[in-house]
């Protein structure tokens, strides 16, 4: 059953009320509605717990889509109880780790700005991300930290928008990435734009992100590494450069 993926159009969303819809043979259960993000796009899906009636909690270890992307899949870790279909529940995500994903991911953002190349490969984790470009240029990772930093100490706004699957494809440059291509299918796809008027950047994304770059915090580029003669991998980590904790 279609799911309202509440996390769309609200990314600070960590609680809600749903009722389940399904229960599969390997456990995973599925709601009417959910403010769970699933596994998409290079961002790790949410873990938290469903919260029962008589205070009691199941655990999630996993959050992912089903045959579709209209489909989430609520994991619970094994030995967990398994609710009854219709019954109703309080949803709530592991905030901390969400809100450092969501830092994360606009942080991958900010680093497709400094280095304008096609991207062919990109995950986001709590402490490390990593985003891969198709280039061949010899670049500083200090003077990319630099110019990170500076675009979070700006503190450009960071919203989305909403475009047709018809609009998307008759503007396939505002796409970023190489080898993925954004969901379609569903009807309209988002696009996060950073500053005023998408002054900073515009791409297709269904991940979650912070409303303002200073939101992220101190990031530096770690290590840029050659994987291949025109790839070169990026890993981004929060802290300054030296700090690896």
């Amino acid at each position: 059953m279609p799911v309202n993926a509440l996390y769309r159009d609200d990314f600070y969303l960590s609680t809600c009320e749903a009722v389940v819809t399904a229960i599969h043979d390997d456990g995973g259960i599925e709601l009417d509605q959910t403010c769970f993000y699933a596994t998409s796009g290079g961002q790790p899906g949410d873990t938290g717990f469903l919260e029962r009636a008589d205070g009691s909690k199941i655990t999630l270890g996993l959050t992912k889509h089903g045959s579709s992307k209209d489909i989430v899949i609520h994991v619970p870790v094994e030995g967990e109880a398994a609710p009854a279909i219709g019954e109703k529940l309080v949803l709530h995500v592991d905030w901390p780790r969400r809100y450092k994903l969501m830092r994360m991911h606009t942080a991958c953002h900010l680093l497709s700005v400094v280095c304008p190349f096609p991207i062919t490969g990109a995950a986001v984790g709590e402490d490390e991300s990593r985003v891969d470009f198709d280039m061949t240029d010899t670049i500083d990772k200090d003077e990319v930290t630099a110019k990170l930093m500076e675009l979070v100490a700006q503190n450009h706004p960071v919203y989305l928008q909403w475009i047709t699957d018809e609009e998307l494809a008759a503007n396939p440059g505002i796409v970023k990435s190489k080898n993925v291509r954004p969901p379609i299918g569903l009807g309209r796809v988002s696009l996060v734009c950073i500053g005023e008027d998408s002054a900073i950047d515009s791409q297709p994304c269904g991940g979650t992100h912070v409303s303002e770059t200073q939101e992220v915090g101190q990031i530096h580029i770690a290590k840029i590494e050659k994987k291949g003669k025109e790839n070169r991998r990026f890993r981004i980590r929060f802290g300054v450069p030296g700090d690896e904790a």
